[in-house]
């Protein structure tokens, strides 16, 4: 495999079409800040290339470039312009679409081409010939104005199948009119690992062409196309961050570039970048207001999440006997998951990932295996409630659970007005540090209002609470029953401005549900806070 020095040597391209291609996803809608963002954060990433838009197509992206030029320094990628060849009958220096690409300032531009002959004739109602014209013509004209030229061959695999002769003139075309790339696309999506590095294989040879790979994921194998495509020969690997694109997305470039750094031995990004990958892929997610994938290889949290007591027992021996990699090679950690599939294993390596000393106490391991199964058949679950399960360790350890306030009592009132709207109150009553409290607060719902409530009871004991803040509420009924009689598991998420916890409660009422998990959710946030116990 040819190795690359860093991220601006031509041997290989990583191309990111994310601005383009991924925001065609249904539900993303990028500003133009929010493509500035994702740029600059590309950029730090090393990819060599950053598909910004189709400049003169509309307002959003010729005003990309414009401050592109002016706001960013690109320290490892090069902006690329997208567009189309000229128009049938005309001229590439005449075409005002082209001077579009030229006018957007772009070192590089991308041309999209038809390569299937009935596309050329349905679509482009054109000649094949005069296809091939245009592709010649505005390859040329763009190479003359000084531009570097990368040519896409659209639904190139399937205009392979209909006619390989005609699709492999056009490659052939842009390849001799000056393109140094010449990309072939699977834009249905529909093509598998094989066929595609037969296919690939077959065009090196007989067009000479340097080739690249743009793989939709419609068939879930974008990226082992992608991977098959560098197999035959391609150097050029168009993708998306997080996967994202039209229908269900495109290639995803961190899967495809940690493969090829960590499987192939390539070195495709600068020193230290494939570190930053999960979070970076994580900051793009936040751009584009798209909870991050849990399950994605590589940087999900998920990724490198251990549940089942056997994997459990042998990582203790060596992570690597359930890990294909070390997960900080792409920044991500290691997880013990506990539930009710836990083992020794699993709690003593949990305890070791939360800083709690279990020593070689295997009558304590024993324990806390026992009353997490015994828990989660409740409807309890830790796996996604680390500081409940954190608090529940500690109790074990330390023979009495830690408290910082003990509750007498707690209420929560929806009143029902003849205007419709809904007033909500909570009392509480309780004890911190020898005194007892009262403190009521309304909320826009039963369960703000008991967390303001709880808030305003102990913020003058515990100025610490005054960081804290409610991020996420989720309710699930559990099985086993229905309607209003259903057992309840809440899951709350909680901040604190430099990380955030989850923890859960269960009960038949909702309310009550909600009350276990504020109650541990700001007794972890008094122990991350480094404050003693006083209850």
């Amino acid at each position: 495999m040819t190795t690359k020095a860093n991220a601006t040597d031509d041997s290989f391209h990583v191309f990111d079409t994310t601005l383009r291609d991924g925001a065609q996803r249904e539900g993303i809608n990028l500003t133009v800040a929010d493509k500035l963002t994702i740029a600059r954060h590309l950029d730090t990433f090393g990819v060599g290339y950053i598909e910004g838009g189709w400049p003169g197509a509309n307002p959003r992206d010729t005003e990309f470039f414009a401050r592109a030029q002016k706001e960013i320094t690109f320290e490892n990628a090069q902006l690329v312009a997208f567009g189309a060849t000229r128009r049938a009958g005309g001229s590439a220096a005449d075409d005002p679409q082209v001077k579009a690409l030229l006018n957007s300032g772009a070192p590089v531009i991308t041309l999209v081409a038809k390569s299937h002959d009935r596309h050329v004739e349905m679509a482009l109602r054109t000649t094949l010939e005069e296809n091939l014209e245009m592709v010649r013509d505005t390859v040329s004209h763009l190479r003359e104005q000084g531009r570097r030229v990368f040519v896409d061959c659209e639904h190139f695999f399937d205009g392979y199948r209909a006619d390989a002769e005609y699709a492999k003139s056009v490659v052939r075309t842009a390849h001799e009119a000056g393109a140094e790339v010449v990309i072939l696309c699977d834009t249905n999506g529909g093509m598998l690992p094989a066929q595609v590095q037969a296919v690939v294989a077959t065009v090196i040879a007989d067009t000479g062409a340097r080739l690249g790979i743009h793989a939709q994921d419609d068939t879930g194998c974008a990226v082992a196309n992608t991977l098959a495509a560098v197999d035959a020969g391609a150097t050029h690997v168009q993708c998306t961050a997080n996967g994202y694109g039209e229908r269900v997305g495109n290639a995803n470039l961190f899967p495809v570039v940690a493969a090829l750094e960590l499987k192939y031995g390539m070195k495709v990004l600068p020193e230290g970048a494939l570190a930053e990958m999960t979070r970076i892929s994580h900051a793009i997610a936040e751009v584009v207001n798209l909870t991050p994938s849990t399950h994605q290889p590589y940087v999900g949290v998920s990724a490198f999440a251990h549940k089942a007591g056997l994997h459990a027992s042998a990582i203790k021996v060596d992570p690597d006997l359930y890990q294909h990699i070390d997960p900080e090679l792409v920044g991500n950690t290691m997880r013990m998951l506990v539930s009710d599939m836990a083992g020794r294993a699993s709690i003593e390596l949990k305890g070791k990932e939360l800083g709690v000393d279990l020593g070689d106490d295997r009558a304590l391991v024993g324990r806390v295996v026992e009353r997490v199964k015994e828990r989660e058949l409740q409807g309890y679950t830790y796996e996604a409630a680390d500081a409940s399960f954190e608090l529940l360790l500690r109790g074990e350890v330390e023979g009495r659970a830690r408290r910082y306030f003990r509750t007498e009592s707690w209420r929560a009132i929806v009143e029902d007005r003849p205007d419709g709207t809904h007033a909500n109150e909570a009392t509480v009553k309780l004890w911190a540090k020898g005194e007892r409290i009262v403190a009521t607060a309304e909320g826009n719902g039963p369960v703000n209002a008991l967390d303001r409530a709880l808030r305003v009871a102990l913020e003058r004991i515990y100025p610490q609470l005054a960081k804290l803040e409610l991020i996420d509420y989720k309710v699930r009924i559990l099985e086993g029953r229905t309607g209003t009689e259903s057992t309840t598991r809440v899951l709350i998420t909680t901040g604190d401005g430099t990380g955030d916890w989850a923890t859960v409660g269960v009960a038949e009422n909702v309310i009550a549900a909600s009350w276990q998990a504020l109650e541990d959710a700001y007794t972890y946030g008094l122990l991350r806070a480094g404050v003693e116990p006083t209850e």
